[in-house]
């Protein structure tokens, strides 16, 4: 005999499903359509922010208004769109969930920084002269920079925060076009982030260190990339500067060929020790090996007033990629038997000089015209806001390093990109490094190129931090006898012509230790060292003209395994390509 109430339950059920079936359709319909004007909105962000930097980059503030009122409510309306609870809960769901949360988390970041950063920015941008902010017949005037320090403190503090925010959200876990608009959206904030970052910091630098409470003097390091040093390359040539009331001039000039080897070396840490054993204490073209600026600007210091006495009170490292930067502004400089364009001059710098002068001593004089007109061109010439963007741009590729002598400013400078420091890992973000030093003895590495991967996740049940850099000889295969024995080295240090002779250090996050290190997949002779609470694992490569090799380093232990993990390396005149990969284990 059947139950008359089972009848009733099933029909209870049914209504029940389909209730619910209707309730997820329409949750569907409703995530989907405002999904569709999020993103829309977003589309229209990013579309808008390319016309805002080129506004700005301009001087057309007045067009720069209506963009960035436009930007503002396009981030407003998708912030909107993304933050109501039906929005939420699919947030949670798995595969398609992590969707949900980045378009999310885009929409916020762009929202805060449209509010926080961009309109500040230009508010202060209306109310200043910005052609003040630059060169007029040799001096600075350093009064703007008062009123543009706070403005630029919030904004950069925006920004800062902004580019923390997008690095956390997991692109690999989204889909492939949403993956790829975040990676652009990142890569955009992480500029803004370097660019104003650094204008602050002038901000806040400038008046003193440009001699407005009294003068200066700097020793300006040239670098020479074609033979690689942790900071960039080589000092090829060296300079002292003067500053006093805004007004920069050009004291004295010197080559390495003033600072002989000293007998007995400079102090160095213990780090630099194990890298490079005493020699950027003795040599100053190695003093850039060291792989803290704040150690290397201090030695740099003391060779010069070893050297020629007086005081220092700070350095200045660049590399020669900072002169295509500069010459997009200044235009075309002729030195010696060369005239380069922005587009020539690294290729004459770094490799062309070597074959049409011979003479090295010759070449250390040319090196010599090409600094100091490049400094005049600079000095007298150029819109003051391009010359800010183009060192602004070199120095968030790493091509500008400054330490001070002066305690208060040191510390600003060493949390800063400027300052070369090797930064502290904080919550969620893990720092590594990759640094190349050159041991050819020649000028092989304008023909290198590199790679570097990083991955995170677990191996053997252990958080991993993976760090994988591929390094090329792209030379030609006759490198041997078509290139200059001065850029091959002609053997002279035991390395064929040809050939390159690289130290690769691979330095993890803090407290971690390497669990496995291979080359090419075998086991390689290493030297290991810590560098402050990092491990630090350098291999000597050498390769033949075409050769590639492959360098794997895995880092367990305290901060491995962190979905943020920032890379350092050092600056090379092509790339090096930066990559994050899914993690295969090698061990």
């Amino acid at each position: 005999m059947s139950d008359g109430r089972l009848p009733v339950r099933r029909r209870w059920i049914g209504w029940t499903i389909g209730i619910l079936l209707t309730l997820l359709v329409l949750a569907i319909g409703w995530v989907t359509v405002r999904g569709i004007g999020a993103v829309d909105n977003l589309q229209q962000v990013a579309k808008g922010a390319s016309q805002l930097k080129q506004s700005i980059g301009e001087g057309d503030l007045d067009g720069a208004e209506p963009i960035a009122d436009s930007i503002a409510r396009n981030a407003a309306s998708a912030r909107e769109l993304t933050s109501d609870p039906v929005w939420h809960a699919f947030a949670v769901l798995p595969w398609l969930g992590p969707n949900f949360r980045a378009v999310s988390e885009i929409a916020e970041v762009a929202d805060d920084v449209s509010s926080d950063a961009v309109r500040p920015l230009l508010e202060v941008a209306d109310d200043i002269d910005l052609s003040s902010l630059g060169f007029t017949n040799g001096v600075i005037d350093l009064a703007p920079f008062a009123a543009i320090e706070k403005p630029l403190g919030s904004a950069s503090a925006s920004l800062a925060a902004a580019d923390e925010r997008t690095k956390r959200i997991d692109a690999d876990a989204t889909l492939p076009p949403l993956a790829d608009a975040i990676r652009e959206m990142r890569g955009s904030v992480t500029q803004a982030a370097t660019v104003v970052g650094s204008l602050h910091g002038a901000s806040v630098l400038l008046p003193t260190m440009l001699g407005g409470e009294g003068p200066r003097t700097y020793v300006l390091a040239m670098q020479n990339n074609a033979e690689l040093r942790s900071s960039g390359g080589i000092i090829g040539s060296i300079a002292l500067l003067r500053a006093e009331g805004g007004r920069v001039t050009l004291e004295n000039q010197a080559s390495t060929r003033d600072f002989p080897a000293l007998d007995v070396p400079l102090p160095l840490s213990d780090t630099t020790v194990a890298l490079f054993e005493d020699r950027p204490g003795r040599f100053l073209q190695n003093i850039t090996s060291i792989p803290d600026f704040r150690e290397a600007g201090e030695t740099i210091a003391a060779r010069w007033v070893g050297r020629f006495g007086g005081q220092v009170d700070g350095v200045i490292a660049v590399d020669a990629l900072v002169a295509e930067h500069l010459m997009d502004v200044t235009g075309d400089l002729a030195f010696g038997p060369f005239t380069a364009t922005a587009d020539t001059v690294t290729s004459i710098l770094l490799s062309e000089i070597y074959a049409a002068v011979p003479d090295p001593t010759v070449q250390d004089d040319i090196f010599a015209l090409a600094a100091s007109g490049l400094f005049s061109a600079a000095l007298s010439g150029g819109d003051p806001q391009a010359l800010i963007g183009a060192l602004a741009d070199a120095a968030g590729e790493g091509r500008i390093r400054i330490w001070s002598a002066h305690e208060d400013e040191e510390t600003l400078l060493a949390a800063s990109a400027l300052g070369g420091a090797i930064p502290e890992d904080a919550d969620g973000v893990s720092h590594v490094g990759v640094l190349m030093n050159d041991g050819t003895g020649a000028k092989m590495d304008y023909y290198t190129r590199a790679s570097i991967a990083t991955a995170v996740g677990t191996c053997d049940g252990e958080a991993t931090t993976q760090v994988r850099v591929t390094w090329t000889n792209t030379a030609p295969a006759d490198a041997a006898t078509a290139l200059p024995p001065y850029v091959t080295g002609d053997g002279f240090y035991g390395v064929p012509p040809g050939t390159v002779r690289t130290l690769i250090a691979v330095y993890g996050p803090e407290g971690a230790t390497p669990s496995h290190v291979d080359r090419d997949g075998a086991e390689d002779g290493v030297q290991t060292a810590m560098l402050g609470e990092r491990s630090v694992v350098q291999h000597e490569v050498l390769l033949a003209p075409g050769e590639s090799t492959t360098i794997t380093v895995e880092f367990q232990g305290t901060g491995a395994g962190e979905r943020l993990t920032e890379v350092l390396h050092t600056p090379l005149i092509v790339g090096p390509e930066l990559s994050r990969d899914t993690l295969r284990c090698a061990s």
